[in-house]
């Protein structure tokens, strides 16, 4: 047993030396919306069965990677997500019209004979069995023409490149080399269009791209009938400039798309919001830390300065972990990071005031023995909040998507790593510094051998909370309506996540009047965009869907406001998306809340558990509710901040039922209430720290978050206080109201 505190502290050297090793050695890889760039979520629409499944997503993959590489972007990122949608990420990519019509085009290159001019009958008939090997498309001018079925494709195609000839009058245009048989089938398709006489249209061959003819030229009169153009190349020219020459040299060397896609989901984030958000966020980690660690001193004296130096360990623990594990941080994931300070402040709290209980109660005479009693008696309790933590980072890594799966990831990693920080590197110090002789002689020092401000009050008075449970059951409920009654009322403001549409903020020189800007917009034809201030100089601009061209109108007519409007941030979802994600938030809260009692069930009797998950429920609605009434967004980043007060709010009631479950082996007989009122008072102490240190964090960020993190800040801050609130005073009383009336069942 001697041994096991020397191999408690080199497990704990060892841990913080190889992290140090891996933070300085190891970058942590930073997501889109830090380093600015685009992300396109592309959907893959299968015109047969035979394309539909992950392996022709798989082969768009690759065909898509090849498009990418030649784009020449630095550290494209290009993945599949399940078996028909593609997550393209690409970093310093501002505009991303092009980006998307380079990556999202099928691509599909086909060489036609020309047959004739398209009547309209040939054009209202569309295809004929009478004629199977014609099709009718319009040429670059818009006139529509009969061409032969295509023998030629893309397929046969071994390179192309763009050009630029001064002297022949081509200008920029695109060279193909055909590959095998192909430069055969060239020939024979020219042979037999160089028999038509000059003039005639049936002289001419059709380039088609993605079934839009790009080039019709004639054939040379100089190439004979039937001998055609031979070596195996030809040139393609049109009005091309030498971007849109580079570009169709691009996708004809990348290859056609195996099935079509669509874009489903757009997000670009220019760097200046980025590096804001990053200096933003360290701001408030920096001062919310400062002020934390300053309370948790101040209470906790030496134990508490030495768990500011766990803190520390844990901040350098869980950037470790994120760079060797090569998870991406984004913006929310830098508040999962800030939040998680809260976890290990809570950890550490749990620990001391049950340590403090042990002193004082007698039951270990020193702070050594009482403190090694804390750490034995509160593991339970940090087990099982840390675990309901890891239930909410879970389902926000599994059901949610883009950033908020960044901030379920980082938050994960933040609770094993608060938790390593507590039980390891907290003891390790405690223990050591405890059994000093110099704090031997001065207790009191330590932390541990006094009661403190909360506890040494409630020894005075000790108020029988419980005795009406039913009146703080009625609170809660009119809170409840209160609450919920926002919801009908004023509705929610859905983000464009769950809506579908386009979002796009802007960041100005100059102060900014929405109804101003509002009348602008419908007078350049965006009467439904709807302006919202996110601060004197910079707002946003949701709108329903808008394609490409369209998002360009409204940019310019924005920026002939003269604010020197500059784009710094572009979303835009699809109606079929938005549906899906919106399905999908309500699968998530309906799993987070079953997970919990589940959970709680199996950790304590169902009646505990039941109301726990009624608590939640309770503060999901609260907190849904203020929202509406405040007007502000329901977006993505908002449902990691729910699913985080439900694994918090649970926290508290963990904390209270684990309590309650030890007094009741303890005092068999005990009236519940009264078990439940004990209960309460032993861990109000805990409630109050643990509460005001994370307001701290919380505080910060909100204050100093920046937009992005602000309403963030403040769903957090409200679930925190309204999570306080429900496992002290809804969820404890519910379970003693549920246990007298199973009582009273049982009797009868």
């Amino acid at each position: 047993m001697k041994r096991t505190p020397h191999l408690r502290g080199l497990f704990a050297l060892a841990v913080v030396a190889l992290s140090l090793y891996v933070a300085l050695t190891v970058p942590v890889q930073l997501g889109l919306d830090l380093r600015g760039g685009t992300q396109i979520v592309l959907e893959t629409r299968p015109t047969t069965a035979a394309d539909a499944g992950a392996e022709a997503t798989d082969r768009t993959v690759e065909v898509l990677r090849g498009r990418i590489d030649a784009l020449g972007v630095a550290e494209p990122t290009i993945a599949r997500s399940g078996d028909d949608r593609i997550v393209v990420e690409l970093p310093g990519v501002q505009d991303p019209r092009r980006a998307a019509d380079v990556i999202g085009r099928t691509a599909r290159l086909a060489f036609h004979q020309v047959l004739g001019p398209a009547t309209a009958a040939d054009r209202a008939a569309g295809p004929s069995p009478e004629r199977p090997h014609e099709q009718v498309t319009a040429d670059e001018t818009g006139r529509f023409l009969r061409l032969q079925t295509a023998a030629l494709t893309g397929k046969d195609v071994e390179k192309a490149a763009a050009r630029f000839d001064p002297h022949s009058g081509a200008g920029w245009h695109v060279t193909v080399d055909f590959k095998g048989a192909g430069g055969q089938e060239w020939a024979r398709l020219t042979g037999e269009a160089a028999c038509r006489a000059p003039g005639d249209p049936g002289r001419r061959v059709a380039v088609v791209l993605d079934g839009r003819i790009i080039s019709s030229p004639q054939v040379d009169p100089s190439v004979g009938c039937r001998s055609g153009i031979g070596g195996g190349a030809t040139l393609i020219t049109g009005s091309f400039d030498d971007e849109e020459a580079r570009e169709l040299a691009l996708l004809i060397n990348g290859g056609a798309l195996p099935v079509p896609v669509e874009t489903v989901e757009q997000r670009t984030v220019g760097p200046s919001l980025g590096a804001r958000a990053i200096a933003a966020s360290a701001w408030a980690a920096a001062i919310g830390t400062a002020l934390t660690s300053l309370f948790i001193v101040a209470v906790y004296r030496v134990v508490g300065a030495l768990a500011v130096l766990a803190l520390a360990c844990y901040g350098l623990v869980s950037y470790a972990a994120l760079a060797s594990l090569g998870a991406t941080l984004t913006l929310p994931g830098l508040a999962g990071f800030v939040l998680a300070i809260g976890m290990a402040v809570d950890a550490n709290v749990l620990v001391f005031e049950r340590a403090r209980e042990e002193y004082a109660a007698r039951h270990r005479p020193t702070p050594r023995s009482s403190l090694t009693a804390g750490f034995r008696g509160a593991f339970s309790a940090i087990a099982d909040s840390n675990v309901t933590t890891l239930i909410a980072a879970a389902l926000l890594f599994f059901l949610a998507s883009g950033p908020v799966r960044g901030f379920g990831v980082t938050l994960g990693i933040g609770v094993l790593a608060s938790m390593f920080s507590a039980l390891v590197v907290t003891r390790v110090l405690a223990e050591h510094a405890v059994a000093r002789p110099g704090l031997r002689r001065r207790p009191r020092l330590t932390g541990i051998a006094h009661t403190g401000f909360v506890r040494a009050r409630l020894d005075r008075s000790g108020p029988h909370l419980m005795r009406h449970p039913r009146r703080w059951l009625a609170v809660s409920a009119a809170a409840l309506v209160l609450a919920g009654s926002g919801i009908v009322v004023r509705g929610l403001d859905l983000g464009v996540e769950f809506t579908g549409g386009r979002l796009v903020e802007y960041s100005t020189t100059a102060p900014v009047d929405p109804d101003r800007t509002r009348a602008a917009l419908a007078e350049a034809g965006f009467p439904q965009a709807v302006v919202q201030s996110s601060g004197d100089r910079q707002f946003t601009v949701r709108t329903p869907a808008l394609g490409e061209a369209r998002s360009a109108a409204l940019t310019d007519a924005v920026t002939g406001l003269g604010v020197g409007a500059e784009r710094i941030r572009d979303e835009a979802v699809g109606p079929s998306l938005g549906k899906e994600l919106r399905r999908g938030a309500l699968i998530a809260l309906a799993v987070a809340l079953g997970a919990q009692l589940v959970y709680l069930a199996a950790r304590f009797r169902w009646l505990l558990g039941s109301s726990a998950v009624a608590a939640l429920a309770h503060d999901v609605v609260i907190l849904v509710g203020v929202f509406a009434w405040l007007g502000k967004p329901v977006d993505g980043v908002f449902l990691a901040a729910l699913l985080t007060v439900i694994g918090y709010s649970v926290n508290d009631s963990v904390v209270v039922f684990d309590r309650i479950r030890e007094l009741g082996r303890r005092a068999r007989g005990t009236p519940f209430a009264r078990v439940a009122d004990q209960a309460l008072l032993q861990t109000l102490p805990r409630t109050v720290n643990t509460g005001t240190g994370a307001a701290f964090i919380l505080t910060a960020l909100a204050v100093l978050g920046g937009d992005t993190l602000r309403d963030f800040a403040l769903a957090l801050l409200v679930g925190l206080a309204v999570g306080t609130w429900s496992s002290m005073f809804t969820a404890t009383p519910l379970a003693v109201e549920l246990h007298r009336r199973t009582g009273r069942k049982r009797r009868t």
